[in-house]
């Protein structure tokens, strides 16, 4: 799970979700001689279902809020590694000084093999809102992502990883197929689809540091059925 690859400028609210370019390139460099290959969830889905096949050591790195840094320092890097990704696209709300995508840095995206996802329109906290407002956020948003786009958004990502069985209740009755979440963790097909974990990656996360992460998530506790906002 990453947010921003850049460095923090000044009075950044979350510095510790920065990822610098070169502490990125490392990592993928790091993974990809580890023998791990990056891959969509709807590729993971696919294969979990017997309709398609998983390299060795298969990973999805998701990418969250649509930040401009992801097309500008994530996808090259990918791009060379002959790796795609997840973007889980929000369509308003983020800090200008921290830019958000294009439409046309999001197409070059899906252009690239990227999977397009969503947290919704604004990042809103989800289990607070009204039933209206929920549908808004997690089903409106979808239609408005694949109308735009012409792609389809099979998954969800769950705001600060705050949801609750009214949240899961919403994103199937939206048609979306599963869910991330922010608690760290081993995805297995015997999960619920819509719990999956992630491996958050922060600021100060070494190439070998998320290696060792990536080992240690395999004895990781499921998710709960409700996380607690703010973990």
């Amino acid at each position: 799970m990453y947010h921003v690859i850049g460095r923090p400028f000044p009075g950044a609210p979350f510095p510790g979700l920065y990822v610098a370019p070169a502490v990125f390139a490392a990592q993928m460099q790091t993974l990809a001689v580890a023998g791990y290959h990056g891959v969509t969830l709807n590729q993971v889905r696919g294969a979990w279902r017997g309709d398609g096949t998983l390299p060795p050591r298969p990973i999805v790195l998701t990418f969250d809020n649509g930040y401009r840094s992801q097309y500008a320092h994530a996808l090259p890097v990918l791009r060379d590694l002959g790796w795609v990704a997840d973007e889980n696209l929000q369509l308003v709300g983020l800090p200008p000084r921290q830019g958000g995508l294009s439409e046309r840095q999001v197409r070059a995206l899906v252009a690239a093999g990227w999977e397009l996802d969503t947290q919704g329109f604004s990042h809103a906290d989800l289990v607070r809102l009204s039933p209206r407002q929920l549908r808004y956020q997690v089903s409106v948003a979808r239609r408005v992502i694949e109308r735009r786009y012409h792609v389809p958004v099979n998954w969800f990502c769950y705001p600060s990883g705050d949801y609750n069985p009214t949240v899961v209740a919403a994103v199937k009755a939206a048609g979306y197929v599963g869910s991330t979440t922010v608690a760290p963790g081993w995805a297995r097909p015997s999960d619920n689809p819509y719990e999956l974990p992630r491996i958050r990656v922060l600021r100060d996360t070494s190439p070998r540091a998320l290696l060792a992460l990536v080992a240690a998530s395999r004895r990781a506790p499921r998710p709960p059925v409700a996380y607690p906002p703010g973990a």
